[in-house]
């Protein structure tokens, strides 16, 4: 099986070198919408030190393991990226070009190729070449400031927000965008993918908000960041939470008739009563359980919804009825996203292990040369 199925990117060839975090997820979302992913593992790493067929991110993807320190290691890489429309790397800027597998030299090989290069900072500017996490990176974004009570500190959302969101969905977005070029052209170019681009890019508007006067600069002060009572969460009597986001006018009626706190809560619309209403909600919310309120707002249009865990969630009722998540070999996983009418994605591979692909690999896209590599401990990715 060549592909990863009958998706919409049947019949992209993506040439991943293999990294963790972002990278490895965008290559992931490739293969869910069909495209034939090659993730070139090294030997001795990387990897997120768990059973690879755990590793979620590489689903819907085959493995060749090449060593890129070996004298005939860039040659082999640059013959898979000569026969591929997408590559993508997630090195420190530098590392893939002191390799011999950067963008210079894969162009001169296909000048059609797409290289996506994954970075936290980005491949210039004073932190480029340094270290970096996803709560580095949101935070100087000023999405991590947002985060939080007004009298804690900030909450780091897992690294779904920098590494997820900022970097891996704007790497897919800018290497379909480039592939649609070059399709057209016949021109292949870099896409330079820094996650704290992206992480800006997504407070867009926000910072609209801001300039005009609708956004105050402070945690837990406006409307969408829990400052508002109609817009946060509450904890149940059984120490569950459930969270509100009634901001419409007829959701809050709807919210606070359930609630039972219709005839008797503070005027909404008057932020110095915000402290009494949110007081009054919370008293409301801590006399029942969560499944009790759940229940209670179950198919209500007052915007309640119960707080769950990352094992509670495929269980609730909606996700289920939609297949949102899904089953593969023993591991609970969400399925392929979005949903497409006429090129439904589909989960066919389980996670690839290291290197177990290499013939496969070598006859489909006829690179006759490559061979398994000797298992050797290393990095090439500092």
């Amino acid at each position: 099986m060549a592909g990863a199925g009958n998706g919409p990117l049947t019949g992209v060839r993506v040439l991943e070198l293999a990294g963790i975090g972002p990278g490895p997820f965008a290559a992931m979302l490739l293969g869910d919408l069909g495209a034939d992913v090659v993730r070139v593992d090294r030997p001795g790493g990387p990897g997120l030190h768990i059973d690879p067929a755990y590793d979620v991110t590489n689903r819907n993807k085959r493995s060749v393991m090449v060593d890129l320190k070996a004298q005939d290691g860039p040659a082999t890489v640059l013959g898979l990226a000569a026969r591929a429309d997408i590559l993508i790397e997630g090195y420190r800027p530098g590392v893939a070009e002191r390799l011999g597998v950067g963008p210079r030299e894969a162009l001169a090989r296909n000048p059609a190729l797409v290289y996506g290069r994954m970075t936290g900072w980005g491949q210039d500017g004073p932190l480029a070449p340094t270290a970096g996490h996803d709560i580095g990176y949101i935070a100087v974004t000023g999405a991590l400031g947002m985060t939080g009570p007004a009298d804690g500190p900030p909450c780091a959302p897992a690294n779904l927000l920098g590494d997820y969101a900022g970097g891996s969905l704007y790497l897919v977005i800018g290497v379909l965008a480039a592939l649609q070029h070059a399709r057209s052209s016949g021109t292949g170019q870099v896409v330079d993918a820094a996650i704290v681009d992206g992480t800006a890019h997504l407070t867009a508007m926000l910072h609209g908000m801001m300039a005009a006067g609708g956004w105050q600069d402070r945690r837990a002060a406006n409307l969408l960041d829990g400052g508002a009572p109609f817009y946060g969460t509450y904890e149940t009597s059984d120490g569950g939470h459930m969270a509100v986001g009634a901001l419409e006018p007829r959701f809050y009626a709807e919210f606070t008739r359930l609630l039972g706190i219709g005839e008797t809560a503070p005027a909404r619309h008057d932020p110095a009563r915000w402290g009494e209403l949110r007081t009054v909600i919370a008293g409301r919310f801590r006399q029942r359980t969560r499944a009790e309120w759940t229940e209670v707002f179950e198919g209500s249009d007052a915007c309640v919804a119960p707080v769950l865990s990352l094992r509670e969630a495929p269980g609730h009722p909606h996700l289920a009825a939609r297949g949102t998540f899904t089953d593969h070999d023993g591991v609970t996983q969400p399925a392929p996203a979005p949903r497409f009418s006429a090129t439904p994605a589909s989960l066919c591979r389980p996670p690839a292990r290291p290197g177990a692909d290499t013939a496969e690999v070598a006859r489909d896209w006829g690179v006759p040369g490559l061979v398994q590599a000797a298992p050797r401990k290393g990095s090439e990715n500092s």
